[in-house]
């Protein structure tokens, strides 16, 4: 039997404990990694590292002070962890928006920091930077997600030029509406802001940009992390790749 892609390699996903960072947790472990579920939601991270013979990081990423004293001897990163915040801009609260730039490109920068020379020593390594269909557009009300997002682009290809001497590639994956925790959680927000009912938010806000009218499911965004953090994905760097039901396309 020929091993697993990732066997000996050592993974962390960010926000790894449900949603989109659970399904990547999966995928990875399925693929031979130790994967570490870093999570500020303890049980729920140590539950997870369980079921797939991991290990529970439990961690605030907003304390970049901390962040910025980490070494990591790590061969994949991925970052995942996100939060959203739905508002027009005058009435958007500063602090919302300095604490999603620090969870969602602040603490990213100082993961990468932290595991590059690893990477680096060992000539090999996978930056996978879960970042959105807002990456690449806007949005109206979620000028902290966006701006976020869009910083996020640029940060992983710089990575990717950087690092690629060193055997280290450094992608983005780009989906739109994930059935997700997260996105549940936006739409009382979404309904207000726009001033419809919450059962008309997913098919007049979340959907109606895509040509192929669904949510996208976890696991495809899990499948996709896995392959790009794999041996076959080596010439695919400082790249967006798009799950977006056809929103980018017009």
């Amino acid at each position: 039997m020929s091993p697993a892609p990732l066997d000996g390699k050592k993974a962390i996903v960010t926000g790894g404990a449900s949603g989109i960072g659970a399904a990547a947790v999966r995928a990875l472990a399925r693929d031979g990694a130790h994967v570490v579920v870093a999570d500020i939601d303890s049980a729920a991270a140590k539950c997870l590292a369980g079921e797939v013979a991991g290990e529970a990081w439990v961690v605030d990423l907003t304390d970049t002070a901390a962040l910025a004293e980490l070494t990591l001897d790590v061969d994949v990163l991925v970052n995942n962890a996100g939060i959203q915040k739905v508002a027009p801009i005058q009435d958007f609260d500063p602090a919302d928006f300095h604490r999603i730039l620090m969870l969602m490109l602040e603490a990213p920068f100082l993961l990468i920091r932290a595991a590059l020379p690893h990477m680096y020593e060992r000539g090999w390594g996978r930056v996978v930077n879960v970042s959105s269909v807002h990456g690449l557009r806007a949005s109206e009300f979620k000028s902290a997600y966006v701006a976020a997002k869009h910083g996020l682009e640029g940060l992983s290809k710089t990575v990717a030029l950087e690092g690629a001497a060193h055997g280290v590639t450094s992608n983005c994956v780009n989906p739109s509406y994930v059935r997700t925790p997260l996105v549940d959680r936006q739409i009382a927000d979404q309904a207000a802001a726009h001033g419809i009912a919450e059962e008309e938010v997913v098919e007049k806000i979340m959907l109606t940009e895509a040509a192929v009218k669904r949510l996208v499911e976890p696991e495809e965004v899990g499948e996709l992390i896995a392959f790009l953090a794999g041996p076959s994905a080596g010439m695919m760097t400082g790249a967006s790749y798009t799950m977006d039901g056809g929103w980018t396309a017009s």
